[in-house]
């Protein structure tokens, strides 16, 4: 277009107007840059802290990232008024508190369903250790464990003890603490009978109610006692009517004035509350943590402390692990210590925020030989030092009753299965003490 317009004489002068124009330009260009130097030294400046703090930040934020440990429990219950999910919970707001670079972090109300799909999300945000805190929703995550090496998944165990390298299995010796009870419910009843509303047969429950049953028996040979134990199933876990309904026919029909239970819901107690007996608590301090009845009613409970588990699951993880131990089976021996500076054992007796046999109920006490409380106390100090067991010091006698497995039938009543003195495994006791002690009375 130029070309046509343009003069042959203008067209001539052309490359020394465009030289001209050209250093012109240039000559501004450098003026600019030059004023704007300063500025835009203030403003790289500005950018390079700026850049400097985000890397700083950033670099913090992923050194913290990587140093935190982010703790997920999938609970298969609701939390609130539960003392199975409330105790996991507990536990996982416990470590939480106690390390500066532990998150804690649930679902609740999780089936096996939903227990993969929820796994990998909570993988995706940031969790480090997954949980199933029951074993029928908990097993699923053992498929997914190889596609997640980085990631600790553990399950709670009810018989089933498959493990792998980073599937970790876990329960805590519940039954130290529940023979402790037993001496306490043998020594308080006066009819001689005392109920237990229970769940189903399952290896889990049956070795837990075993440990009661122990108890209630040495108390009674020692105070010369006859005591009938009566176990009646609900079906589950939560089913709040059906347990209501099994203790009004244990407290109606047999007599018990002592009551118990394997199940989740708080209508036993309730029921203990309207009908004056007495209740023995499982799984948390009902009366201190939850303020569930008083100990007026409450004469003691067994609390379980699942942090002492997941604080060892945390310290293999944070010193990079990559072979954890797989079976995780903590008694009384075994504790932690909480950021309060309280010292906790993975179970124990307790009631009202007091331990040992200041839990025993003041109003129970009276009733207790004092031969009894200086067993349960001597007991429960020979468990903490892991110089005694209640399952290696006695027998098992079967009762004929139980749950038959696989390749494992209930032994034939008055079969002596082990004999007083010898030490069960872990293995034995967590998948294959599949029948109820001699001398307990299973209801229809």
């Amino acid at each position: 277009m130029f070309s046509k317009i343009l003069s042959k004489n203008e067209d001539r002068k052309m490359p020394r107007m465009l030289l001209l124009l050209l250093l012109l330009v240039l000559a501004l260009a450098m003026t600019q840059c030059t004023s704007s130097g300063g500025d835009d030294g203030d403003s790289d400046d500005a950018a390079d802290t700026t850049e400097t703090t985000d890397t700083a930040d950033s670099g913090d934020t992923t050194e913290a990232a990587d140093d935190t440990v982010t703790l997920a429990i999938e609970h298969f219950s609701v939390i609130e008024g539960t003392t199975w999910s409330g105790a996991h919970n507990r536990a996982g707001q416990r470590l939480a508190d106690k390390y500066d670079n532990v998150e804690y972090v649930f679902r609740e109300e999780v089936g096996p369903d939903v227990a993969v799909p929820y796994a990998e999300e909570l993988i995706a945000n940031g969790a480090d250790i997954v949980i199933g805190n029951a074993e029928f929703m908990g097993l699923p995550l053992e498929e997914i464990a190889d596609q997640y090496p980085d990631v600790y998944f553990g399950s709670i165990i009810a018989s089933d003890l498959s493990t792998k390298r980073n599937f970790i299995r876990l329960f805590p010796r519940q039954y130290q603490a529940l023979y402790l009870e037993g001496l306490i419910a043998g020594a308080l009843t006066e009819t001689g009978n005392i109920g237990i509303v229970s769940a189903f047969p399952s290896v889990q429950v049956i070795r837990r109610t075993n440990g009661f049953v122990l108890g209630v028996q040495d108390a009674a040979e020692m105070l010369g006692k006859d005591v009938n134990i009566y176990v009646k199933y609900a079906g589950d876990w939560f089913l709040p009517p059906e347990e209501r309904g099994i203790a009004e026919t244990l407290i109606s029909e047999y007599n018990v004035d002592v009551i118990t239970q394997q199940t989740d819901s708080g209508s036993p107690l309730d029921v203990a509350v309207e009908q004056g007996i007495w209740f023995v608590g499982k799984d948390m301090d009902i009366v201190g943590f939850y303020g569930w009845a008083d100990t007026d009613t409450v004469a003691v409970s067994f609390d379980t402390r699942w942090e002492v588990l997941y604080d060892q699951m945390i310290n293999e993880f944070m010193a990079g692990e990559q072979n954890p131990e797989t079976v995780l089976y903590l008694g009384m021996e075994s504790s932690i210590t909480l950021a309060d500076g309280t010292e906790v054992t993975t179970v124990d007796i307790m009631n009202d925020g007091k331990v040992g046999i200041d839990a025993i109920s003041p109003a129970a006490l009276p009733s207790i030989p004092q031969e009894i409380v200086d067993l349960v106390a001597q007991r429960r100090e020979q468990m903490i030092a892991g110089e005694w067991d209640p399952f290696t010091d006695h027998a098992f006698i079967s009762n004929g009753t139980g749950l038959e497995l696989e390749g494992l039938p209930v032994p034939a009543a008055g079969e002596e299965v082990k004999p007083a003195g010898e030490v069960p495994t872990a293995e034995w006791l967590l998948s294959k003490f599949n029948f109820d002690l001699q001398g307990v009375t299973i209801l229809e």
